[in-house]
């Protein structure tokens, strides 16, 4: 990790917390995968700049808050086996089905 505190730039995509109080390093899983799901140009580049592949594909396999349009999206382009995209389980994809159908 490079930056000891994220941008000014990239405030707009975590209107939930305190933007200020964000650690890139300690809360870099929450950092990546809420700039892979809301984030611009500017921002995944900003992203691909100061956090590793490997890293960034671990967040796509692993975390569970990602669309599976955005998650499909990621494991295509970096390359991830479909199969191990945690968020593409059925059983994940059956919970987000929405409760009221109508």
């Amino acid at each position: 990790m490079k930056v000891k505190k994220l941008p000014a730039f990239l405030e707009k995509y975590f209107w939930d917390v305190k933007f200020n109080e964000i650690d890139p390093e300690e809360n870099a899983q929450y950092v990546i995968a809420r700039i892979l799901q809301k984030g611009d140009e500017k921002a995944i580049n900003w992203l691909f700049k100061n956090y590793s592949k490997e890293l960034i594909k671990e967040v796509v396999v692993v975390r569970r808050g990602f669309s599976p349009k955005t998650a499909n999206f990621w494991a295509s382009l970096l390359k991830i086996d479909k199969r191990k995209v945690v968020c593409l389980q059925k059983p994940y994809l059956q919970m987000r089905q929405p409760l009221w159908p109508y």
